[in-house]
């Protein structure tokens, strides 16, 4: 069966698709809560001929950059392929990116337009407009804002000229021309822009299809992604463009974070990319806030569930004692944690940070197979994946086809492919992401088994160095800790420092309830010092030392009165931890625990 229609450049993806699929579904969205509307694959062509031939009207030229702010939504799409489609090439900005961030990305991309989702996001080009000298047009796809120019205005003169150039463009875009700028999400320091090229997202592209081909994986024809990561990331773009090829629907979150388990359970999706915070608050819910008997026996029919589901992996036989105790805890267990999910799950893939191995064993042994995989910006998303067929836990899985792996001498991965991006525009950086007879170097340090399997042990930049010299990873402690009920972050620290010691933040969600049911305050700020709470955290802490070696041990813990965000700088758009400014934020907590 042939899997992919794309050709070798994404820029005509949409009128390929249109040919190929016509009016079978390609978007569901809400225009209101729990009503979806529905767009075909020929509707979706239209919109995006409308919208391109309207941008080169405007007189956006070949090879111009242009700039889409705003959220995961249909809109956002038709935009992307719009500007890939007029030979223009497209810069990921976050919704949540503050104005100072959006002046960083647009002024270092030298973007001619920047396509916003409403008046916000507008007024935060306002607010910098004067630092962008090389950005003409702002386009607002929601009504009308001062000083933009409407989606309506742009589709009207869209249809007005035809599509004639806009298809004659998108025909000439070679596979070496740049696709996008995807600028990571800064960790540390500014956002770097990763030039990638067409080529570059074609061949992972071309490597997950021959995965999944020689998985066996089912029809594409029944292929729904529900859609909710912010599509400015590499993570969401693959998937989105995976979808297209293959004539899947996309299913659009409604933009509310509280709502996207109810959403998911209504659409049903058979594909879920995701972060681990989404599948560790859905663990916790099941698992984390039982009682200790009864979380053990979840925990051992999950167990139950990995065992039956490998043999059947296998195609190995299973013993009919085993088949009767699975088909039990089906019934009381894993069909309902499979409605969670909708029921129709068949690949969810968990990336951009860590997640604890139980958590990955207890879905898959209820029959939702959450498969975690590695990559980066750099990597055009994708360089290494489990499978439901083969898969190791607590791995990220083997190098996908035409991927090559290895280990450097400190243990740094590198990666080799024809993924690998095309450096950093107008940036050198030849501390991270150089790039050496084609290897990429990662940052990452890792190991690799004799079977190809890849173990992540943490950034090179992360790495803790005690000032008696000890070396000190510390994922794996943190990863242990925000498996509790109550914790939503712990961040070790240590560095240059006597013994490593832990900040934890509280999980509202959890502790709040649990709270009010003990009588206790319903502030997270008072929370945090409380006795009870503090207890709490001890246990977590005590638990999560006990898997590790004295000196790895924290010393001393500190419960923050609040937890991180992206508003106060110390979490990214994907929601990882910006550890400096965690350390500069948190510097009176830190100090503390070393005073005497």
């Amino acid at each position: 069966m042939n899997r992919t229609i794309a050709g070798n450049t994404l820029a005509d993806l949409t009128f390929r698709a249109a040919e190929a699929y016509g009016d079978r579904p390609a978007a569901r969205y809400q225009c209101e809560p729990d009503t979806w509307e529905q767009v075909t694959y020929t509707e979706l062509a239209d919109r995006v001929a409308d919208f391109g031939a309207g941008l080169i009207d405007l007189g956006l030229a070949v090879g111009d950059r242009v700039a889409v702010l705003g959220s995961t939504r249909l809109d956002w799409s038709v935009a992307h392929l719009a500007i890939v489609a007029a030979g223009a090439v497209h810069v990921s900005v976050y919704p949540t990116n503050s104005p100072e961030e959006c002046a960083w990305v647009l002024g270092n991309s030298e973007a001619r337009a920047v396509v916003c989702e409403n008046a916000e996001q507008v007024a935060k080009v306002a607010a910098v407009r004067d630092q962008l000298p090389a950005l003409e047009w702002v386009i607002v796809l929601d009504g009308e804002a001062g000083g933009a120019v409407t989606a309506d205005e742009i589709r009207r003169r869209g249809r007005e000229c035809g599509p004639e150039e806009l298809h004659r463009r998108a025909g000439a875009v070679t596979p070496d021309d740049p696709y996008v700028f995807m600028y990571t999400s800064g960790t540390t320091g500014p956002p770097k822009g990763c030039v990638l090229s067409h080529a570059n997202y074609r061949s992972i592209m071309t490597a997950n299809t021959a995965l999944e081909e020689a998985e066996g994986s089912s029809s594409d024809a029944d292929m729904v992604l529900y859609l909710f990561l912010p599509l400015a990331h590499a993570f969401a773009l693959l998937f989105q463009l995976l979808a297209f090829d293959r004539g899947g629907v996309i299913a659009y979150w409604g933009g509310d974070t509280a709502r996207i388990v109810p959403e998911v359970m209504a659409v049903r999706p058979t594909h879920l990319p995701s972060v681990p915070r989404v599948f560790e608050k859905v663990y916790t819910l099941a698992v984390g806030s039982k009682p200790a008997e009864e979380r053990e026996r979840i925990l051992a029919a999950a167990a139950l569930g990995v065992r039956v589901r490998d043999l059947v992996e296998a195609g190995e036989e299973v013993p009919a004692e085993l088949q009767t105790r699975f088909d039990a805890a089906d019934t009381a267990l894993f069909q309902g944690v499979r409605a969670l999910f909708g029921g129709n799950v068949e690949l969810a893939i968990t990336g951009a940070a860590p997640i604890a191995k139980e958590i990955l064993e207890f879905f898959y042994g209820c029959g939702v197979p959450v498969m975690e995989g590695f990559g980066m910006t750099e990597t055009s998303t994708g360089a290494t994946v489990n499978t439901p067929r083969h898969h190791r836990f607590g791995t990220v899985g083997r190098p996908l086809p035409g991927i090559e792996a290895k280990t450097a001498e400190d243990g740094e991965l590198l990666l080799r492919g024809g993924n690998i991006f095309q450096g950093y525009y107008k940036m050198a950086d030849a501390s991270f992401g150089a790039v050496s007879d084609g290897w990429l170097h990662t940052g990452d340090l890792a190991s690799i088994d004799e079977d190809g399997y890849v173990s992540i042990i943490g950034r090179k930049k992360d790495i803790i160095v005690t000032s008696g010299g000890k070396n000190l990873t510390p994922a794996n402690l943190e990863n242990d800790l925000k498996r509790s009920p109550w914790i939503s972050q712990a961040i070790m620290h240590g560095d240059r420092r006597p013994y490593p010691v832990v900040l934890v933040t509280l999980d509202p969600e959890t502790v709040l309830p649990w709270a009010q049911a003990q009588g206790l305050p319903d502030s997270i700020a008072e929370l945090s010092r409380h006795p009870r709470v503090l207890e709490l955290v001890a246990e977590a802490v005590d638990a999560a030392n006990a898997k590790l070696a004295p000196p790895e041990q924290v010393k001393k813990f500190a419960v923050a009165e609040r937890d991180l965000s992206q508003e106060t700088g110390e979490l990214t758009p994907t929601l990882k931890i910006k550890r400096k400014v965690v350390g500069e934020n948190f510097t009176a907590e830190f100090d503390a625990l070393y005073g005497d």
